[in-house]
């Protein structure tokens, strides 16, 4: 299968749209969309009950991107947008590597700047959001990094585990991404 690709000095950042993820699911046997996608079995069924239920409403869109190391040829990771209003022109960042092998080698700092690049640019977005556990202290690095600004808290926002989570807001505009470039 051909994936639309970004391509920085050390990674193919490969487009993962809704029509695309359906191909997938249409198209393959679990064992082969597990490869392609590069997921665990547990990733797998989470993404398949996403599939089942469809990837998109009337108002909501998702975009992803699997990062692979080109010198390798292993898929690390994904980064992409998730809750996307192409009619209020933002979405919601999200981010995350498979192993700790590849944390702290800045593989997601590389793929953030050209997602981001992407988003204001090819989806005209304004707004990207990001929602972060107030304790990920690395995620919160990435947004720094690309001056995201703090909004606020969301108390009870996500549950994990059974357990209710708070979560914190960041959001970058199109016009302070401008400014930074």
């Amino acid at each position: 299968m051909t994936f639309e690709t970004i391509e920085t000095e050390r990674l193919l950042i490969q487009k993962l749209d809704s029509e695309t993820m359906n191909q997938i699911f249409e198209l393959n046997n679990d064992e082969e969309i597990t490869k392609i996608l590069g997921l665990t079995d547990e990733e797998f069924i989470r993404q398949k009950k996403i599939y089942q239920q469809g990837y998109e409403s009337y108002n909501r869109k998702m975009l992803n991107f699997q990062i692979v190391e080109k010198q390798s040829s292993v898929i690390i990771g994904n980064c992409g947008f998730h809750t996307w209003n192409p009619q209020h022109h933002r979405a919601e960042i999200g981010y995350a590597l498979n192993a700790d092998e590849f944390k702290n080698k800045g593989f997601m700092k590389e793929a953030v700047e050209k997602v981001l690049e992407f988003g204001f640019e090819e989806m005209e977005l304004n707004r990207i959001e990001a929602l972060i556990d107030e304790n990920n202290t690395p995620s919160k690095k990435i947004l720094d990094h690309f001056g995201f600004t703090r909004e606020g808290n969301l108390r009870g926002h996500y549950l994990v585990d059974g357990i209710f989570e708070n979560s914190v807001l960041y959001s970058l505009l199109k016009s302070e991404y401008i400014k930074k470039k």
